[in-house]
């Protein structure tokens, strides 16, 4: 062991002091993932008046929304590694203050080239929030939690989708795009104010202080002892590095960079196509669309919550190869049903499986890593899965282009099905695990 004189620990007990600290933690994950979600959403409510006013195609206005995704997933990489190297606290608050300030600044673009550059500026505040959220959570919620509280982080995302809605219908009838925009600061920078006075988890700030102790030990020319080499040797290497150091740790990096890339490729493809789907093949209004997403939304929020209970209780893989192999039969049941009632129960229970799994990656991420590279290993791993599904839209579009949309949403059950053959495989338990 290596002994460090000075040492944090706001975040072991089991104090009500401890607890509200955690919860204030939580909390704050919580406000920042539903930014994040607001964000995403706001853009979808307004697409239409940004067509109008700019004279574009839908192709260019569908790349507005591809400039806010594109910075989301570089913005992800960036501050991952910086909160890795400055803290959780400090590199989280500046996401949000970033985001605040391009979204305001949408409010006011005079052209098409402005709005893309504010949007995809927007969206590097924006790609940190999930990683660093979920970090933060992780590192100061109980091991036999963890997953739990992970869950709480994404609902986050659907809390902010309803807050759209809201802000949408109560401020677009008289001030337009702009004026939702605009008022969309106002969230963000609570968000960023109920970060006023968080404190750094215990283990990331005594690890600072074990790599002050050593530096100085080496400053000093003082021996090191072998933990302390072998400490200093590990936590030296660049973050991202880390998370390819060695054939087992490139192994688990990429089946759950595949669990990510699964995981967001299906909720865009189900949330973009399926109303669709709903429309042309069982002639519904829009109106009752709606319905079938709200129905799925509740789903979502329900599946998601009880997600990280079943994690907690049965272990990561049992839960997530259930749940995928349920998603897969839910996809392709789906497709087949006819009966109005049948579709908003089967949107809910769709809902339930394919976005339930949202609940566990804070955690299962973060117990493959060290803290060292924790924050970047959230970010990367979810935000490249971010960009893979990105891509769901103009797959299933081709798809359905070429056979039926149908058709092509009854990909995603295999999709699914090979997902639970890469967690039986290739993704190790890490249930109870202590974070190191």
């Amino acid at each position: 062991m290596i002994d460090v004189p000075d040492r944090q620990n706001l975040f072991s007990g089991d104090d009500p002091a401890t607890w509200k600290r955690r919860m204030t933690i939580l909390y704050a994950s919580v406000a920042g993932y539903a930014m994040d979600g607001l964000d995403m959403l706001i853009l979808s409510f307004v697409m239409t008046a940004i067509l109008s006013e700019f004279g574009i195609s839908m192709t260019e206005g569908g790349l507005i929304a591809t400039y806010t995704l594109v910075g989301a997933v570089i913005g992800g990489y960036i501050f991952g590694i910086m909160a890795d190297y400055k803290g959780r606290v400090k590199v989280f608050t500046l996401t949000i203050l970033i985001f605040s300030l391009f979204t305001g600044l949408c409010a006011i673009a005079t052209s098409l080239q402005e709005l893309n550059i504010f949007r995809f500026l927007a969206g590097l505040g924006l790609g940190g929030e999930y990683g660093i959220g979920m970090t933060l959570v992780a590192e100061t919620w109980p091991s036999n939690k963890r997953a739990r509280a992970s869950a709480g982080v994404a609902i986050g995302w659907q809390l902010g989708a309803v807050l759209a809605a809201l802000m949408a219908a109560a401020v677009v009838p008289y001030f337009g795009w702009r004026g939702l925009f605009a008022v969309g600061v106002f969230p963000a920078l609570f968000a960023a104010w109920f970060r006023k006075g968080l404190a750094e988890p215990d283990i990331w700030i005594n690890r600072k202080f074990m790599k002050q102790s050593i530096h100085e030990k080496i400053a000093t020319g003082q021996a090191l002892t072998a933990d302390e080499r072998e400490f200093w040797n590990t936590t030296n290497k660049f973050p991202l590095k880390q998370l390819f150091t060695g054939k087992k740790k490139m192994i688990i990096t990429f089946a759950l960079t595949v669990m990510t890339s699964v995981q967001n490729f299906g909720y865009y493809g189900i949330m973009i196509w399926l109303p669709t789907l709903l429309m042309k093949k069982h002639n519904l209004t829009l109106n009752k669309t709606t319905t079938w997403m709200v129905a799925t939304v509740i789903g979502m929020v329900i599946g998601i919550y009880l997600f990280g209970y079943f994690a907690d209780r049965v272990g990561r893989r049992p839960a997530y190869i259930t749940f995928y192999i349920c998603s897969a039969a839910a996809v392709w049941f789906y497709s087949n049903l006819d009966d109005p009632i049948a579709l908003l129960i089967g949107g809910a229970i769709l809902g339930f499986f394919c976005n339930g799994m949202m609940a566990g990656y804070g955690a299962l991420l973060s117990e493959n890593y060290t803290t060292d590279a924790r924050s970047t290993a959230q970010n990367f791993i979810f935000n490249s899965g971010r960009a893979v599904g990105g891509l769901a839209p103009v797959i299933i579009g081709m798809l359905a282009e070429r056979y039926t949309l149908n058709g092509a949403l009854i990909v995603l059950a295999f999709i699914y099905l090979a997902a639970a053959v890469n967690v039986f495989f290739l993704v190790p338990e890490t249930k109870g695990l202590q974070l190191e």
